[in-house]
């Protein structure tokens, strides 16, 4: 977490926007979501349907425009508060330098008995390898990382810092863990990096393919659920939330925020937008592209994707169509 402190006053000097009902001494150490924050954290409303959420949040500096209305909460107000959101994080939590060493293997880095490290792997400062793991040729683990017992991780297998795994997990080749989330901001007619300072929670019992991405969170983790099975290829976007035993099957992306039950199953190539929900045990067939929120239980297929047979009915329709296209012009001949 953070070390930085700044009070109210001066981040308002540093993103160059207008405090209203705010203290200006006020300390502030951290920046969190509007429904985590507590008095000492920064957060940010840039979309009006989290309205509620600002106006019950506990934080103790609101980042918002001038259109927003906000009855007696602290604010800092700016023109493009996301863009303050992204400066803020980046004086709030600065990246840490890596603590690099010599030796393959940081001496601050705790190794669990029964341990089989193959020539090439990398382990960085504090990080913990717990009992019986099995680390394969150009396995890199980043800084404060925290493996389980009994995990295997194939070649080329990088975690970024603070990734935490449980036990039993195994991960095939090349498969990256924690790397940046896909965040960008327009200001200044360019396109500003938000930086990400969460990091990847994975449970026990999950096993991820080859050539697997799953980001960190931006602020909070990305996680992935107890017993949960992704297949090659696929990618996990910023602060996702995959439940328990869910099936994630290959090329089948899922966009930033979006969270699914237990027991999902994502079929091939399907895609995802962000910030919906996905019912527990529901299935989305393959090549479907989810653009909205599903029920549990619920089984959807299609561009978007819909309920299964209502799909089938309209594809049915369209195939149709050239056919009922004829008859209409013969008509329109004898017209």
């Amino acid at each position: 977490m953070s070390t930085i402190t700044l009070t109210a006053q001066e981040l308002a000097e540093r993103l160059g926007g207008a405090l209203q009902d705010c203290p200006a001494d006020r300390p502030l150490v951290c920046v969190m979501p509007l429904d985590e924050a507590v008095e000492s954290a920064v957060s940010f409303l840039a979309n009006p349907k989290y309205l509620d959420k600002a106006q019950n949040s506990h934080a103790g500096l609101i980042l918002c425009d001038t259109k927003t209305v906000l009855d007696g909460r602290p604010r800092l107000i700016m023109q493009n508060p996301y863009w303050g959101f992204a400066q803020a994080v980046e004086l709030l939590h600065p990246e840490p330098l890596p603590a690099w060493c010599e030796a393959p293997i940081h001496p601050s880095a705790s190794i669990g008995e029964e341990c089989r490290i193959a020539p090439g792997v990398t382990i960085g400062a504090n990080s913990v390898v717990g009992p019986g793991c099995v680390l394969h040729p150009g396995v890199h683990i980043g800084d404060d990382c925290v493996l389980g017992e009994d995990c295997e991780f194939f070649s080329g297998v990088v975690l970024y810092r603070r990734t935490k795994v449980g036990d039993r997990v195994r991960i095939h080749a090349n498969s990256v863990l924690g790397s940046d989330g896909y965040g960008y901001v327009m200001a200044n007619g360019r396109h500003e990096k938000v930086p990400q300072v969460g990091y990847v929670e994975v449970a026990d019992d999950v096993e991820i393919g080859a050539a697997v991405t799953i980001d960190r969170g931006a602020l909070g983790p990305t996680r992935i659920g107890k017993g949960t099975k992704i297949d090659n290829l696929c990618q996990v976007a910023h602060n996702v939330q995959i439940g328990e035993h869910c099936l994630i099957v290959s090329q089948t992306g899922i966009s930033g925020s979006t969270t699914l039950g237990d027991y999902v199953t994502l079929a091939g190539k399907v895609g995802v937008v962000g910030h919906i929900h996905i019912g527990s045990r529901s299935i989305v067939g393959g090549n479907s592209v989810v653009a909205k929120s599903l029920p549990e239980g619920s089984f959807s297929t299609g561009f978007p994707a819909r309920p299964h047979r209502q799909w089938m009915e309209s594809q049915a329709a369209l195939n149709r169509l050239p056919g009922i296209l004829k008859k209409l012009a013969k008509v329109s001949q004898k017209d």
